[in-house]
Protein backbone atom coordinates (compact mmCIF):
# COMPACT_ATOMS: atom_id res chain seq x y z
CA UNK A 1 0.00 0.00 0.00
CA UNK A 2 1.21 3.42 -0.61
CA UNK A 3 1.67 5.82 2.60
CA UNK A 4 -1.86 7.49 2.08
CA UNK A 5 -3.15 4.39 2.35
CA UNK A 6 -1.71 2.96 4.86
CA UNK A 7 -2.37 6.11 6.73
CA UNK A 8 -6.00 5.75 6.05
CA UNK A 9 -6.52 2.35 7.59
CA UNK A 10 -4.80 3.19 10.40
CA UNK A 11 -7.22 6.28 10.99
CA UNK A 12 -10.08 3.84 10.27
CA UNK A 13 -9.35 1.44 12.76
CA UNK A 14 -9.39 4.30 15.45
CA UNK A 15 -12.54 5.49 13.97
CA UNK A 16 -14.08 1.98 15.40
CA UNK A 17 -12.50 2.95 18.73
CA UNK A 18 -14.18 6.25 18.50
CA UNK A 19 -17.43 4.68 17.41
CA UNK A 20 -17.19 2.69 20.64
CA UNK A 21 -16.00 5.64 23.05
CA UNK A 22 -19.20 7.14 21.57
CA UNK A 23 -21.14 4.74 22.88
CA UNK A 24 -20.34 4.29 26.30
CA UNK A 25 -21.07 8.26 26.25
CA UNK A 26 -24.77 7.57 25.10
CA UNK A 27 -25.13 5.04 27.48
CA UNK A 28 -23.93 7.01 30.19
CA UNK A 29 -26.29 9.57 29.66
CA UNK A 30 -29.00 7.33 28.95
CA UNK A 31 -29.30 3.88 30.21
CA UNK A 32 -26.03 3.41 32.95
CA UNK A 33 -27.05 3.15 36.70
CA UNK A 34 -25.97 5.82 38.76
CA UNK A 35 -23.72 3.32 40.85
CA UNK A 36 -21.58 2.34 37.62
CA UNK A 37 -20.42 6.20 37.60
CA UNK A 38 -16.84 6.01 38.86
CA UNK A 39 -16.41 2.49 36.52
CA UNK A 40 -17.49 4.34 33.71
CA UNK A 41 -15.51 7.29 34.01
CA UNK A 42 -11.98 4.67 34.24
CA UNK A 43 -13.32 3.10 31.08
CA UNK A 44 -13.94 6.26 29.08
CA UNK A 45 -10.43 7.50 30.79
CA UNK A 46 -8.71 4.44 29.48
CA UNK A 47 -10.29 5.06 25.77
CA UNK A 48 -9.30 8.38 25.64
CA UNK A 49 -5.54 8.12 26.55
CA UNK A 50 -5.80 4.62 23.77
CA UNK A 51 -7.16 7.25 21.11
CA UNK A 52 -4.72 10.02 22.03
CA UNK A 53 -1.80 7.40 22.27
CA UNK A 54 -2.56 5.97 18.59
CA UNK A 55 -3.52 9.06 17.29
CA UNK A 56 0.14 11.12 18.10
CA UNK A 57 2.40 8.46 18.09
CA UNK A 58 5.49 8.29 15.72
CA UNK A 59 3.74 6.06 13.33
CA UNK A 60 1.05 8.26 12.66
CA UNK A 61 3.15 11.06 12.11
CA UNK A 62 4.96 9.23 9.53
CA UNK A 63 2.87 8.10 7.57
CA UNK A 64 1.03 11.74 7.41
CA UNK A 65 4.50 12.97 6.18
CA UNK A 66 5.21 10.06 3.83
CA UNK A 67 1.83 10.49 2.15
CA UNK A 68 1.82 14.30 2.24
CA UNK A 69 5.41 13.44 0.15
CA UNK A 70 3.85 11.63 -2.27
CA UNK A 71 1.89 14.26 -3.42
CA UNK A 72 -1.81 15.30 -4.31
CA UNK A 73 -3.49 17.27 -6.75
CA UNK A 74 -4.79 20.73 -5.38
CA UNK A 75 -8.65 20.14 -4.37
CA UNK A 76 -8.60 16.53 -4.80
CA UNK A 77 -10.06 14.54 -1.75
CA UNK A 78 -6.60 13.29 -0.98
CA UNK A 79 -5.27 16.58 -0.34
CA UNK A 80 -8.78 17.66 1.22
CA UNK A 81 -7.97 14.80 3.49
CA UNK A 82 -4.48 15.27 4.15
CA UNK A 83 -5.21 18.66 5.47
CA UNK A 84 -7.77 17.32 7.99
CA UNK A 85 -5.79 15.45 8.71
CA UNK A 86 -2.78 17.76 9.69
CA UNK A 87 -4.58 19.73 11.47
CA UNK A 88 -6.18 17.38 14.04
CA UNK A 89 -2.10 15.66 14.29
CA UNK A 90 -0.75 19.25 14.92
CA UNK A 91 -3.20 19.96 17.69
CA UNK A 92 -3.82 16.53 19.52
CA UNK A 93 0.09 16.43 19.84
CA UNK A 94 0.44 19.69 21.68
CA UNK A 95 -1.56 17.79 24.12
CA UNK A 96 -0.26 15.81 26.80
CA UNK A 97 -1.59 12.35 27.13
CA UNK A 98 -2.53 12.18 30.78
CA UNK A 99 -4.53 15.60 30.31
CA UNK A 100 -6.80 14.13 27.59
CA UNK A 101 -7.12 11.13 29.76
CA UNK A 102 -7.89 12.97 32.43
CA UNK A 103 -10.33 15.31 31.24
CA UNK A 104 -12.18 11.64 29.55
CA UNK A 105 -12.35 10.33 33.12
CA UNK A 106 -13.62 13.72 35.02
CA UNK A 107 -15.95 14.76 32.41
CA UNK A 108 -17.90 11.64 32.55
CA UNK A 109 -18.04 12.11 36.55
CA UNK A 110 -18.39 15.44 36.16
CA UNK A 111 -21.74 14.87 34.71
CA UNK A 112 -23.22 12.69 37.46
CA UNK A 113 -22.46 15.66 39.55
CA UNK A 114 -24.39 18.04 37.53
CA UNK A 115 -27.25 15.49 37.25
CA UNK A 116 -27.53 15.51 41.26
CA UNK A 117 -26.73 19.27 41.83
CA UNK A 118 -29.50 20.13 39.05
CA UNK A 119 -31.78 18.02 40.59
CA UNK A 120 -31.28 19.29 44.52
CA UNK A 121 -30.82 22.87 42.95
CA UNK A 122 -27.39 22.99 45.03
CA UNK A 123 -24.83 25.00 42.86
CA UNK A 124 -22.05 24.54 46.09
CA UNK A 125 -21.97 20.69 45.04
CA UNK A 126 -21.12 21.08 41.72
CA UNK A 127 -18.33 24.04 42.53
CA UNK A 128 -15.73 22.01 43.01
CA UNK A 129 -16.24 20.05 39.74
CA UNK A 130 -16.53 23.07 37.59
CA UNK A 131 -13.41 24.51 38.96
CA UNK A 132 -11.37 21.14 38.45
CA UNK A 133 -12.95 21.33 34.78
CA UNK A 134 -11.78 25.02 34.00
CA UNK A 135 -8.67 24.64 35.37
CA UNK A 136 -8.36 21.66 33.02
CA UNK A 137 -9.92 23.39 30.63
CA UNK A 138 -7.09 26.34 30.85
CA UNK A 139 -4.36 23.58 30.32
CA UNK A 140 -6.02 22.39 27.11
CA UNK A 141 -5.83 26.08 25.56
CA UNK A 142 -2.17 26.83 26.88
CA UNK A 143 -0.79 23.76 24.92
CA UNK A 144 -2.87 24.50 22.08
CA UNK A 145 -1.24 27.48 22.15
CA UNK A 146 -2.84 31.27 21.71
CA UNK A 147 -2.25 35.21 21.45
CA UNK A 148 -2.93 35.87 24.82
CA UNK A 149 -7.06 35.05 24.72
CA UNK A 150 -7.14 31.29 25.39
CA UNK A 151 -10.94 31.59 24.89
CA UNK A 152 -9.68 31.91 21.13
CA UNK A 153 -8.20 28.18 21.45
CA UNK A 154 -11.07 26.78 23.31
CA UNK A 155 -13.58 28.70 20.46
CA UNK A 156 -11.25 26.93 17.28
CA UNK A 157 -11.85 23.49 18.94
CA UNK A 158 -15.84 23.96 17.95
CA UNK A 159 -15.40 26.47 15.66
CA UNK A 160 -12.45 26.42 13.44
CA UNK A 161 -11.00 29.55 12.19
CA UNK A 162 -13.32 31.75 14.05
CA UNK A 163 -11.70 34.23 17.28
CA UNK A 164 -13.13 35.44 20.20
CA UNK A 165 -13.16 38.70 18.31
CA UNK A 166 -14.85 38.11 15.21
CA UNK A 167 -18.15 35.85 17.22
CA UNK A 168 -18.23 39.22 19.45
CA UNK A 169 -18.67 41.64 16.17
CA UNK A 170 -21.71 38.80 14.57
CA UNK A 171 -23.27 38.86 18.03
CA UNK A 172 -23.28 42.69 18.36
CA UNK A 173 -25.13 42.95 15.00
CA UNK A 174 -27.46 40.18 15.75
CA UNK A 175 -28.12 41.87 19.17
CA UNK A 176 -28.77 45.23 17.91
CA UNK A 177 -31.47 44.05 15.29
CA UNK A 178 -33.02 42.10 17.70
CA UNK A 179 -33.86 44.40 20.52
CA UNK A 180 -35.93 46.95 18.56
CA UNK A 181 -38.09 43.59 17.47
CA UNK A 182 -38.55 42.69 20.78
CA UNK A 183 -39.63 46.34 21.43
CA UNK A 184 -42.28 46.13 18.73
CA UNK A 185 -43.11 42.92 19.60
CA UNK A 186 -44.24 44.16 22.88
CA UNK A 187 -46.54 46.46 21.26
CA UNK A 188 -48.25 43.82 19.51
CA UNK A 189 -51.30 41.06 20.06
CA UNK A 190 -50.95 39.48 22.92
CA UNK A 191 -50.30 35.41 22.29
CA UNK A 192 -51.85 32.93 24.32
CA UNK A 193 -50.07 29.91 24.56
CA UNK A 194 -51.98 27.89 27.62
CA UNK A 195 -52.70 25.04 24.88
CA UNK A 196 -49.47 24.12 24.92
CA UNK A 197 -49.54 23.62 29.04
CA UNK A 198 -52.31 20.93 28.74
CA UNK A 199 -51.51 17.50 29.90
CA UNK A 200 -50.33 15.52 26.91
CA UNK A 201 -49.44 11.58 27.86
CA UNK A 202 -45.76 11.21 27.75
CA UNK A 203 -46.29 8.22 25.94
CA UNK A 204 -48.47 10.06 23.28
CA UNK A 205 -45.80 12.56 23.07
CA UNK A 206 -43.38 10.32 22.25
CA UNK A 207 -44.97 8.89 19.77
CA UNK A 208 -45.83 11.55 17.93
CA UNK A 209 -42.43 13.17 18.13
CA UNK A 210 -41.05 10.29 16.29
CA UNK A 211 -43.92 10.37 13.77
CA UNK A 212 -42.56 13.85 13.11
CA UNK A 213 -38.95 12.84 12.97
CA UNK A 214 -39.73 10.43 10.31
CA UNK A 215 -42.12 12.38 8.24
CA UNK A 216 -38.96 14.81 8.43
CA UNK A 217 -36.42 12.60 6.59
CA UNK A 218 -34.62 10.75 9.81
CA UNK A 219 -34.20 7.07 9.25
CA UNK A 220 -35.36 4.73 12.20
CA UNK A 221 -33.62 2.25 10.73
CA UNK A 222 -30.41 3.79 11.12
CA UNK A 223 -31.51 5.51 14.60
CA UNK A 224 -33.57 5.39 17.69
CA UNK A 225 -34.60 8.15 20.18
CA UNK A 226 -34.63 7.67 23.61
CA UNK A 227 -34.71 9.87 26.97
CA UNK A 228 -32.17 12.31 28.45
CA UNK A 229 -31.65 14.96 31.11
CA UNK A 230 -30.53 16.99 28.65
CA UNK A 231 -31.61 16.23 24.95
CA UNK A 232 -28.29 15.59 22.56
CA UNK A 233 -28.04 13.70 19.30
CA UNK A 234 -24.80 11.24 19.48
CA UNK A 235 -23.63 9.45 16.44
CA UNK A 236 -22.20 6.34 16.30
CA UNK A 237 -21.56 6.07 12.53
CA UNK A 238 -24.38 7.17 9.78
CA UNK A 239 -25.85 4.05 9.76
CA UNK A 240 -26.23 4.13 13.83
CA UNK A 241 -27.40 8.10 15.15
CA UNK A 242 -29.10 8.10 18.58
CA UNK A 243 -31.48 11.02 19.47
CA UNK A 244 -32.34 11.85 22.85
CA UNK A 245 -35.12 14.09 24.02
CA UNK A 246 -37.24 15.17 27.61
CA UNK A 247 -40.66 14.94 28.53
CA UNK A 248 -42.73 17.40 30.66
CA UNK A 249 -46.29 16.25 30.53
CA UNK A 250 -47.89 19.47 31.29
CA UNK A 251 -45.22 21.60 28.54
CA UNK A 252 -46.21 20.31 24.83
CA UNK A 253 -42.97 22.08 23.07
CA UNK A 254 -40.20 20.20 25.22
CA UNK A 255 -40.14 16.91 23.59
CA UNK A 256 -41.49 18.04 20.76
CA UNK A 257 -39.56 20.49 19.69
CA UNK A 258 -36.53 19.35 21.10
CA UNK A 259 -37.09 16.05 19.21
CA UNK A 260 -37.30 17.60 15.97
CA UNK A 261 -34.05 19.86 16.77
CA UNK A 262 -32.10 16.94 17.27
CA UNK A 263 -33.67 15.13 14.36
CA UNK A 264 -32.29 17.93 12.53
CA UNK A 265 -28.07 17.32 14.12
CA UNK A 266 -29.64 13.54 13.46
CA UNK A 267 -30.57 13.81 9.65
CA UNK A 268 -26.78 15.82 9.13
CA UNK A 269 -25.18 12.53 10.53
CA UNK A 270 -26.91 9.84 8.62
CA UNK A 271 -26.11 12.72 5.45
CA UNK A 272 -22.49 12.45 5.17
CA UNK A 273 -21.77 10.70 2.12
CA UNK A 274 -21.39 6.99 2.14
CA UNK A 275 -18.09 6.99 0.16
CA UNK A 276 -16.83 8.95 2.85
CA UNK A 277 -17.41 6.17 5.47
CA UNK A 278 -13.80 4.91 8.03
CA UNK A 279 -12.16 8.15 6.53
CA UNK A 280 -11.61 11.80 8.07
CA UNK A 281 -13.69 13.43 5.46
CA UNK A 282 -16.72 11.51 7.47
CA UNK A 283 -18.13 14.21 9.62
CA UNK A 284 -19.28 17.25 10.58
CA UNK A 285 -16.99 20.62 9.40
CA UNK A 286 -18.30 22.50 12.40
CA UNK A 287 -20.64 22.64 15.38
CA UNK A 288 -21.95 26.19 13.65
CA UNK A 289 -22.56 23.84 10.88
CA UNK A 290 -24.28 20.78 12.64
CA UNK A 291 -26.28 23.78 15.17
CA UNK A 292 -27.47 25.50 11.91
CA UNK A 293 -29.14 22.04 10.74
CA UNK A 294 -30.98 21.33 14.24
CA UNK A 295 -31.88 25.11 14.38
CA UNK A 296 -33.07 24.99 10.73
CA UNK A 297 -35.61 22.26 10.74
CA UNK A 298 -36.17 23.24 14.54
CA UNK A 299 -37.73 26.90 13.72
CA UNK A 300 -37.83 27.52 10.42
CA UNK A 301 -39.38 24.77 9.43
CA UNK A 302 -41.01 23.26 12.47
CA UNK A 303 -42.26 26.49 13.79
CA UNK A 304 -43.83 27.96 10.70
CA UNK A 305 -47.23 28.22 9.33
CA UNK A 306 -47.24 25.81 6.44
CA UNK A 307 -45.39 23.40 8.90
CA UNK A 308 -48.72 22.66 11.36
CA UNK A 309 -51.02 23.04 8.73
CA UNK A 310 -49.73 19.67 7.53
CA UNK A 311 -49.07 18.20 10.98
CA UNK A 312 -51.48 19.79 13.41
CA UNK A 313 -54.63 17.58 12.36
CA UNK A 314 -52.12 14.40 13.46
CA UNK A 315 -51.74 16.01 16.74
CA UNK A 316 -54.95 16.54 17.28
CA UNK A 317 -55.76 12.92 16.62
CA UNK A 318 -53.26 11.93 19.15
CA UNK A 319 -54.81 14.35 21.81
CA UNK A 320 -58.34 15.20 21.13
CA UNK A 321 -59.44 15.87 23.70
CA UNK A 322 -56.80 17.67 25.12
CA UNK A 323 -56.99 20.46 21.54
CA UNK A 324 -60.13 20.03 21.01
CA UNK A 325 -61.00 23.97 21.42
CA UNK A 326 -57.88 25.14 19.73
CA UNK A 327 -57.53 25.50 15.99
CA UNK A 328 -54.62 25.42 13.86
CA UNK A 329 -54.40 29.21 13.89
CA UNK A 330 -54.46 29.78 17.63
CA UNK A 331 -51.61 26.91 17.83
CA UNK A 332 -49.01 28.44 15.52
CA UNK A 333 -49.53 31.54 17.23
CA UNK A 334 -48.84 30.09 20.65
CA UNK A 335 -46.07 27.97 19.45
CA UNK A 336 -44.28 31.10 18.37
CA UNK A 337 -45.28 33.24 21.23
CA UNK A 338 -42.31 35.43 22.11
CA UNK A 339 -41.46 36.21 26.03
CA UNK A 340 -38.12 35.48 27.81
CA UNK A 341 -37.82 32.90 29.52
CA UNK A 342 -36.20 31.07 31.88
CA UNK A 343 -34.88 28.01 30.11
CA UNK A 344 -32.46 28.08 26.99
CA UNK A 345 -33.89 25.05 25.18
CA UNK A 346 -37.56 26.53 25.70
CA UNK A 347 -36.84 29.88 24.16
CA UNK A 348 -38.57 31.00 21.71
CA UNK A 349 -36.65 32.36 18.56
CA UNK A 350 -36.41 35.63 19.32
CA UNK A 351 -35.17 35.74 22.41
CA UNK A 352 -32.93 32.41 22.01
CA UNK A 353 -29.62 33.86 20.82
CA UNK A 354 -29.52 36.06 24.21
CA UNK A 355 -29.03 33.52 26.15
CA UNK A 356 -26.22 32.17 24.24
CA UNK A 357 -24.68 36.00 24.07
CA UNK A 358 -25.15 35.90 27.75
CA UNK A 359 -23.21 32.28 28.38
CA UNK A 360 -20.63 33.89 25.99
CA UNK A 361 -19.57 36.60 28.16
CA UNK A 362 -19.44 34.24 31.29
CA UNK A 363 -17.53 31.72 29.39
CA UNK A 364 -14.44 34.21 28.99
CA UNK A 365 -14.70 35.47 32.03
CA UNK A 366 -14.59 32.14 33.79
CA UNK A 367 -12.48 31.28 31.31
CA UNK A 368 -9.88 34.29 31.76
CA UNK A 369 -10.01 34.11 36.02
CA UNK A 370 -11.97 37.47 35.92
CA UNK A 371 -14.81 35.58 37.29
CA UNK A 372 -14.76 33.29 40.38
CA UNK A 373 -16.71 29.89 40.38
CA UNK A 374 -18.04 31.23 43.37
CA UNK A 375 -19.78 34.05 41.96
CA UNK A 376 -21.32 32.33 39.07
CA UNK A 377 -24.55 32.21 40.23
CA UNK A 378 -24.74 36.04 41.07
CA UNK A 379 -23.31 36.92 37.64
CA UNK A 380 -25.77 34.70 36.00
CA UNK A 381 -28.53 36.15 37.61
CA UNK A 382 -27.34 40.22 36.76
CA UNK A 383 -26.92 38.90 33.09
CA UNK A 384 -30.74 37.54 33.01
CA UNK A 385 -32.04 40.50 34.38
CA UNK A 386 -29.78 42.52 31.70
CA UNK A 387 -30.33 40.32 28.90
CA UNK A 388 -33.69 39.15 29.44
CA UNK A 389 -35.53 41.06 32.54
CA UNK A 390 -35.66 38.01 34.47
CA UNK A 391 -34.21 36.50 37.22
CA UNK A 392 -33.86 33.03 38.04
CA UNK A 393 -35.63 31.84 41.39
CA UNK A 394 -33.60 28.65 41.69
CA UNK A 395 -29.76 27.62 40.38
CA UNK A 396 -31.84 24.45 38.52
CA UNK A 397 -33.31 26.93 36.27
CA UNK A 398 -30.23 29.15 36.30
CA UNK A 399 -26.64 28.29 35.66
CA UNK A 400 -27.15 24.54 36.64
CA UNK A 401 -29.74 23.94 33.40
CA UNK A 402 -26.99 23.29 30.63
CA UNK A 403 -24.77 20.24 30.84
CA UNK A 404 -22.13 21.28 28.66
CA UNK A 405 -19.64 22.68 31.35
CA UNK A 406 -20.22 19.58 33.10
CA UNK A 407 -18.39 18.11 29.70
CA UNK A 408 -15.86 20.74 29.90
CA UNK A 409 -17.12 22.11 26.79
CA UNK A 410 -15.99 25.88 27.32
CA UNK A 411 -15.88 27.33 23.56
CA UNK A 412 -19.22 25.56 22.48
CA UNK A 413 -21.86 28.00 23.60
CA UNK A 414 -21.23 30.45 20.73
CA UNK A 415 -21.71 27.68 17.88
CA UNK A 416 -25.68 27.90 18.96
CA UNK A 417 -26.03 31.54 17.93
CA UNK A 418 -23.65 30.93 14.70
CA UNK A 419 -25.74 28.09 13.88
CA UNK A 420 -29.20 29.92 14.26
CA UNK A 421 -27.72 32.90 12.00
CA UNK A 422 -26.26 30.41 9.51
CA UNK A 423 -29.64 28.32 9.38
CA UNK A 424 -31.81 31.17 8.06
CA UNK A 425 -28.98 32.33 5.57
CA UNK A 426 -29.07 28.51 4.47
CA UNK A 427 -32.65 28.38 4.08
CA UNK A 428 -32.55 31.58 2.05
CA UNK A 429 -30.26 30.11 -0.47
CA UNK A 430 -32.08 26.95 -0.79
CA UNK A 431 -35.08 28.65 -1.67
CA UNK A 432 -33.30 30.54 -4.47
CA UNK A 433 -31.86 27.51 -5.67
CA UNK A 434 -34.07 25.24 -6.19
CA UNK A 435 -38.00 25.41 -6.56
CA UNK A 436 -39.16 22.59 -5.49
CA UNK A 437 -38.27 23.23 -2.13
CA UNK A 438 -41.79 25.53 -1.47
CA UNK A 439 -43.99 23.31 -3.15
CA UNK A 440 -42.93 20.54 -1.50
CA UNK A 441 -43.04 22.05 2.28
CA UNK A 442 -46.91 23.00 1.45
CA UNK A 443 -47.93 18.92 0.68
CA UNK A 444 -45.65 18.17 3.80
CA UNK A 445 -43.09 16.84 1.38
CA UNK A 446 -39.48 17.37 3.30
CA UNK A 447 -37.64 15.15 0.58
CA UNK A 448 -36.09 18.86 -1.74
CA UNK A 449 -34.99 20.32 1.00
CA UNK A 450 -33.97 17.40 2.89
CA UNK A 451 -32.01 16.62 -0.60
CA UNK A 452 -30.34 20.38 -1.16
CA UNK A 453 -29.37 19.89 2.09
CA UNK A 454 -27.61 16.51 1.32
CA UNK A 455 -26.07 18.12 -1.50
CA UNK A 456 -24.37 21.28 -0.33
CA UNK A 457 -24.21 20.70 3.36
CA UNK A 458 -24.33 17.06 4.16
CA UNK A 459 -21.78 15.21 1.87
CA UNK A 460 -19.41 17.47 1.65
CA UNK A 461 -18.48 16.73 5.39
CA UNK A 462 -15.01 18.11 6.68
CA UNK A 463 -13.51 18.97 3.25
CA UNK A 464 -13.76 22.61 3.72
CA UNK A 465 -13.34 25.01 6.87
CA UNK A 466 -16.63 26.46 7.84
CA UNK A 467 -15.91 29.56 6.42
CA UNK A 468 -15.02 28.15 3.07
CA UNK A 469 -18.19 26.07 3.14
CA UNK A 470 -20.55 28.86 3.99
CA UNK A 471 -18.65 30.68 1.01
CA UNK A 472 -19.07 28.01 -1.71
CA UNK A 473 -22.83 27.62 -0.68
CA UNK A 474 -23.76 31.02 -0.31
CA UNK A 475 -21.50 32.78 -2.32
CA UNK A 476 -20.63 35.29 0.76
CA UNK A 477 -19.54 35.24 4.38
CA UNK A 478 -21.51 34.31 7.51
CA UNK A 479 -24.25 37.08 7.90
CA UNK A 480 -26.88 38.14 10.49
CA UNK A 481 -28.70 39.52 7.67
CA UNK A 482 -30.76 36.46 6.67
CA UNK A 483 -31.53 35.71 10.23
CA UNK A 484 -32.94 39.02 11.31
CA UNK A 485 -34.99 39.48 7.85
CA UNK A 486 -36.99 36.01 8.66
CA UNK A 487 -37.40 37.26 12.17
CA UNK A 488 -38.77 40.55 11.50
CA UNK A 489 -41.00 39.50 8.48
CA UNK A 490 -42.42 36.28 10.62
CA UNK A 491 -42.73 38.05 14.14
CA UNK A 492 -44.55 41.48 12.84
CA UNK A 493 -46.60 39.47 10.82
CA UNK A 494 -47.56 37.44 13.89
CA UNK A 495 -48.10 40.16 16.32
CA UNK A 496 -49.98 42.59 14.10
CA UNK A 497 -51.84 40.82 11.79
CA UNK A 498 -54.95 40.51 13.52
CA UNK A 499 -54.99 44.00 14.60
CA UNK A 500 -54.41 45.14 10.38
CA UNK A 501 -57.47 42.37 10.07
CA UNK A 502 -59.86 44.50 12.12
CA UNK A 503 -58.56 47.83 11.11
CA UNK A 504 -59.69 46.36 7.50
CA UNK A 505 -63.14 45.31 8.47
CA UNK A 506 -63.77 48.79 10.30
Amino acid sequence: MSAYESLLARLAELGHLGQAAALMGWDHQCYMPPGGALARANAMGAMGKLLHERFTDNETGRLLAAAEAEGAEEGSDKALTLRVVRRDFDRSVKLPTELVATLARETALGHEVWVKARKDNDFAHFMPTLERLLDLSRQVADHLGHNGCRYDALLDQYEPGMTTEQVATVFAEVRDGLLPLMEIIREGEPVDESCLRRHFDEKTQLQFTEYVAKKLGFDFTQGRQDLAVHPFCQSMHRTDVRLTTRVEPNWLPCALMGTIHEAGHGMYEQGFNPDDDGTPLSGATSLGFHESQSRLWENIIGRSRTFWTVFYPGLQRHFPSVLADTDMHQFYRAINRVEPSLIRVEADEVTYCLHIFLRFELEQELVAGTLAVKDLPEAWNSKMQSYLGITPPTDSVGCLQDVHWSGGMFGYFPTYALGTMLSAQLYEKALASEPSIEPGLIRGDYAPLLGWLRENVHHPGRRYLPSELTERICGEPLSAKPLLRYLHSKYREIYFAERRQRRRIL
